[in-house]
């Protein structure tokens, strides 16, 4: 049973099936690395921008400035998987690493671990690479450090099963959004005869 990082999904899962293998959904993970990655990217930009209005010299403002325009624009450059980057993202990433040492860890570590997610498929190395990882991110990724240690044997599991919520999201997503393109139905009946025919369904 898949579930994102929510215990309370946890508790439920273990009291209605306590004979499944409860899931972390992967994709819960690499989006909590992510916004720590960004948190920090966020956090440089205004403490720089802060240096150039305090800069006493005109030396001193252009070396912050030059470090300020290496940040600006890169959340994507840094957030998306760097196999999917295009030429301009690219050299933006490698403006961004050239800038901030931080930023250069940071991204190289978020890469390492959604390579061990995609290449794994045994829990046993599995839990050599997390541990590895974790070790070396402690520093950079202390809130997903944490997150990760409290749920180490349902990510673990993923090694094994590579089970993922994403379909079940995926049509969440679409019942959103056909709640929303109808502005309002006058009964549920109709709402879920609508959702019926979108995925073809016997009513």
């Amino acid at each position: 049973m898949s579930i994102d990082l929510w215990v309370g999904y946890k508790n439920v899962v273990i009291e209605l099936m306590p004979n499944a293998q409860v899931v972390a959904d992967r994709f819960h993970v690499m989006t909590q690395i992510n916004q720590e990655l960004d948190t920090q990217r966020k956090q440089e930009k205004r403490n720089l921008e802060e240096l150039v209005k305090k800069a006493q010299s005109s030396s001193e403002k252009d070396d912050h400035e030059k470090v300020l325009a290496g940040l600006k624009n890169s959340k994507y450059a840094l957030l998306k998987n760097e196999s999917d980057l295009n030429k301009e993202q690219i050299n933006k990433l490698f403006e961004v690493k050239s800038v901030s040492p931080i930023l250069r860890e940071m991204h190289e570590l978020k890469e390492k671990i959604r390579k061990n997610f995609n290449k794994t498929d045994n829990w046993y190395p599995g839990v050599f690479k997390l541990g590895m990882w974790l070790a070396k991110a402690k520093k950079y990724f202390p809130k997903s450090n944490n997150t990760i240690i409290r749920w180490f044997d349902e990510i673990i599991a993923y090694f094994d099963n590579g089970t993922t919520s994403a379909a079940v999201e995926g049509i969440n997503n679409k019942l959103k959004l056909i709640k929303r393109s109808g502005y309002g139905f006058r009964n549920f009946e109709i709402f879920r005869v609508r959702c019926l025919l979108s995925w073809h369904f016997n009513y």
